[in-house]
């Protein structure tokens, strides 16, 4: 299949790469933690959401914990993150919904977690994949979309139909990783508006479709 060779090169190529989007393991099987640091890395760098969801977790690392917070402290703690305001009252919420509807446990259906407010797509595929290891769906983002798009893998106009498309061509134990691998490519070389074309790993696989200015 065209998607493994990519993938295998893709995983060659980031052994010796030192990123915060490689240390999900230390999330991985805690689905409260997966999802806020999720809801932190909205419209912010990795290092940042790190280092915030390091801070916030040392103090609170669950809905009861959160909730005790007064909004003032919240929003000190997830200050780094950038739209701390808006975040912290999303994380409120969701920390709220989860301890009085789920008795504290975030649920592990996608519909589920997409119903409570602040929960999009993307954070609940991030969640059931590197919160419950559940690889039943690949979560896509920006990154994840350009690439496969650039790729000629897929050709979509929305992340919904992105996914879907992917599930056909990926097999399904790449399910897991896929989103890790694209997301630091997409960070690091294969960047949204000029990619380093000149440096890519891939290139041979690659159509560059609109692809318009490289380096």
């Amino acid at each position: 299949m065209k998607a493994i060779p990519v993938i295998e090169k893709l995983e060659e190529w980031s052994r010796d790469y030192e990123h915060p989007t490689l240390r999900r393991s230390s999330l991985e099987k805690d689905p409260f933690k997966t999802l806020i640091s999720c809801l932190l890395s909205l419209r912010t760098q990795d290092r940042n959401t790190e280092k915030t969801s390091r801070a916030l977790f040392e103090v609170a690392d669950t809905p009861e914990k959160i909730l005790e917070l007064s909004q003032e402290k919240l929003e000190r703690l997830i200050f780094s993150s950038g739209y701390y305001k808006n975040k912290a009252k999303t994380i409120k919420h969701v920390s709220r919904v989860i301890l009085e509807e789920y008795n504290g446990k975030v649920p592990s259906d996608l519909d589920e977690l997409m119903s409570i407010r602040g929960i999009g797509r993307k954070t609940a595929t991030i969640t059931r994949v590197f919160g419950f290891g559940i690889a039943d769906c690949i979560p896509v983002d920006v990154h994840v979309f350009i690439i496969s798009n650039r790729l000629g893998w897929v050709k979509t106009k929305t992340p919904e139909k992105t996914e879907e498309e992917l599930m056909k061509i990926v097999p399904k134990e790449y399910w897991f990783e896929i989103n890790t691998l694209f997301v630091l490519y997409g960070k690091e070389i294969c960047q949204t508006q000029s990619p380093f074309c000149s440096k890519c790993v891939i290139r041979k696989y690659c159509k560059r479709v609109g692809v318009v200015r490289s380096r």
